[in-house]
């Protein structure tokens, strides 16, 4: 089962951290983090674009799908999609709009 959390709160299962920047005000041992998958998030050009561009969330979804399907992103994708496999999964984000982020995308992604 893949769930989601803000990065804040307690971990439930085994956590997977799926931001690009470091959260504010986290250490880098905090155990609210889990496992770092970087390579995993949006480009910093599309998460730039998509900073400017709020309102186009489905060019913004579109183009991140694209990302996935290739390159750094697809092979941590699969490795994403191998540990959810193995059992319960929860994605942590920093992002205070997560039902508008790249999250959504993710857990579509990798139960699909």
């Amino acid at each position: 089962m893949i769930t989601v959390a803000r990065v804040y709160d307690p971990p439930n299962t085994d956590r997977v951290f799926v931001d690009r920047l470091w959260p504010r005000g986290i250490r880098k041992d905090d155990p609210r983090i889990g496992r770092w998958f970087k390579d995993v998030t949006p480009s910093n050009e599309l998460r730039s674009w998509y900073h400017a561009h709020r309102d186009r969330y489905d060019d913004f979804v579109a183009r991140y799908r694209e990302e996935l399907a290739s390159g750094p992103a697809a092979q941590a994708l699969d490795e994403l999609r191998a540990l959810a496999a193995a059992g319960d999964v929860e994605l942590a984000t920093a992002a205070k709009d997560v039902e508008h982020s790249h999250v959504p995308v993710l857990v579509e992604t990798l139960t699909a």
